[in-house]
C-alpha cells in the first residue's frame, strides 16, 4: 500500500480562468487542496471556513504569488453565516460563477441500537443541512448571474454499504439525493449540480479515523487500487466538473475511490 503523489501544480492549466469560485471546508484536507488547484487554474477563489485564521492565511500566501484569493468565515450549520459567506464571494469579486461544497465531519461508527440521537443530529446537520443551506444561496445568487455549476463532496459511503456506518452513511446518501433534486431544478436555468464520490484520502478526519499506518494499510486493501488518495486527486475531480469541460455533465455522483463499487 502506498500513497499516489499528485502531479506538480506547475503544470495545471487555466481550466477555471477568470471563474468566481466558493469553496467551504477551505481550512484543511480537500478543501484546501482545492483552493490552492482552483487558483492555479485561473479562478478566482473565495475559500471559507470556521477557522478564519486558517484559511486567511493560505489565502495570503497565494496572493503573495499574484494568484486571486479571498478568505472569508462561514460556519454551514449556521445559515446566516452561509447567506452572508456566498454574498461576499459574489460581491467581493463581482459574481458567483462556482462552488464546492467541502465542509464536513464524520460520524460514529457503531450498530444503530448503540446510536445516540444527538450524534445523528450532529453528522446531519453539517454533511447534510449544510450542504442543503450552501445549496440554497448558491444557487439563488446564480440565478442572478445567468449560471454556474455546484459540486458537493459525497463519499463512497453515500454509494456503498457499510456495518455500523449508518449515521454517516446515511448523511451521504442524503446528499445523492440532494444533488440530484437539485441538479433537475436548475438544470433549465443553467446550473449544474454534481458529486464527487471520494474514497480514502488523507485528511485531518481520516487520520483521525486511522490513526496508525497499519490501521490504513489495512483500508488500502478493501479498495482494487490499494492506496489512500491524496487530497489534491478528489480537487481534480472536482476540477473537472466545475469547468466547462463538463458542460453537458449534470446530476451525475463522480466516485473517487479506488474502484470500490465497481467490486
Amino acid at each position: 500500500m502506498g500513497y499516489l503523489n499528485p502531479p506538480p501544480l506547475e503544470t495545471c492549466y487555466t481550466r477555471l480562468q477568470d471563474k468566481v469560485i466558493f469553496i467551504t471546508g477551505a481550512s484543511s484536507g480537500i478543501g484546501a487542496a482545492a483552493a490552492e488547484l482552483f487558483a492555479r487554474e485561473g479562478a478566482k477563489v473565495v475559500a471559507a471556513a470556521r477557522r478564519t485564521e486558517r484559511v486567511e492565511d493560505a489565502m495570503s500566501k497565494l496572493r503573495a504569488e499574484g494568484l486571486q484569493a479571498a478568505a472569508v468565515a462561514c460556519d454551514v450549520c449556521n445559515e446566516v453565516s452561509v447567506e452572508n459567506a456566498v454574498r461576499f464571494a459574489s460581491e467581493h469579486f463581482g459574481r458567483l460563477d462556482g462552488a464546492f461544497n467541502c465542509a464536513g465531519v464524520s460520524g460514529a461508527r457503531l450498530p444503530i441500537h448503540m446510536a445516540q440521537v444527538e450524534e445523528f443530529d450532529r453528522v446531519m446537520q453539517t454533511n447534510l443541512r449544510g450542504v442543503f443551506l450552501c445549496l440554497k444561496h448558491e444557487a439563488a445568487t446564480m440565478l442572478q448571474s445567468g449560471g454556474g455549476s455546484i459540486v458537493n463532496a459525497s463519499s463512497i459511503a453515500g454509494m456503498i454499504s457499510a456495518a455500523g456506518n449508518s449515521i454517516y452513511a446515511t448523511s451521504k446518501w442524503g446528499l445523492t439525493a440532494l444533488t440530484r433534486c437539485a441538479a433537475l431544478d436548475y438544470a433549465r436555468d443553467g446550473i449544474r449540480v454534481n458529486a464527487i464520490a471520494p474514497g480514502p484520502t488523507r485528511s485531518e478526519m481520516f487520520d483521525a479515523w486511522k490513526p496508525s499506518e497499519e490501521d490504513r494499510e489495512q483500508l488500502a486493501e478493501a479498495f482494487p487500487m490499494n492506496y489512500v488518495a491524496h487530497p489534491q486527486d478528489m480537487a481534480r475531480a472536482a476540477l473537472f466538473l466545475l469547468s466547462d469541460e463538463s458542460r453537458w455533465t449534470t446530476g451525475a455522483i463522480l466516485p473517487c475511490e479506488g474502484g470500490r463499487s465497481a467490486v
